[in-house]
């Protein structure tokens, strides 16, 4: 009986155990993300290389979280950047966070494709089946893709120059490359 109850104990820590901690994890090494604006008399672009991420994969499935400053987006111009900080609410909202979960399988596919649940400026929308392109460096994998990033997603109001506001479509073009621990 002793031995039936040792044996019971220990898989039932070894259960936990698995629960507890992930299979794999993943951490974002580098990152560039541009958001690109359209306006009838111009465009510009916004780089941001300070995004921090990290993965989890547990039984099969991973969890993903990226996240970026909206004060670390650089357009060139400062006047620019600091009226995006004003209707963004970045001094309010001051992250732009990115959740998405995956089968573990799907990261060894060519393409992946993801629902993202994207919070920015006080709000939170659901962008499904975003299609990334991954691409093997070494032991790293190399993600590349657009997100389809609206600002009325996230009732956003659009910046105006001469009274004519910006597109609604602030794509924004996703380089990270995750290392796995």
């Amino acid at each position: 009986m002793r031995k039936k109850t040792l044996i019971l104990a220990a898989l039932l820590l070894l259960a936990l155990s698995r629960l507890a901690w992930p299979d794999s994890q993943w951490v974002l090494q580098q990152s560039t993300l541009t958001y690109h604006i359209s306006h009838p008399l111009h465009d510009a672009d916004g780089v941001s290389h300070a995004a921090r991420g990290k993965g989890n994969c547990s039984a099969g499935q991973c969890n993903f979280l990226i996240a970026v400053l909206v004060n670390s987006f650089n357009s060139g111009n400062s006047n620019r950047d600091l009226h995006m900080l004003q209707v963004t609410r970045g001094a309010q909202f001051p992250i732009v966070s990115v959740r998405f979960q995956l089968p573990e399988t799907a990261l060894g596919s060519p393409t992946i494709r993801a629902d993202l649940e994207i919070q920015f400026a006080g709000q939170t929308a659901e962008y499904q089946q975003v299609q990334f392109r991954r691409v093997a460096r070494g032991s790293n994998i190399e993600v590349l893709g657009t997100i389809p990033l609206k600002l009325s997603d996230f009732k956003v109001s659009r910046p105006e120059l001469l009274a004519m506001p910006i597109s609604n479509e602030v794509p924004v073009k996703v380089d990270a490359t995750w290392r796995r621990l």
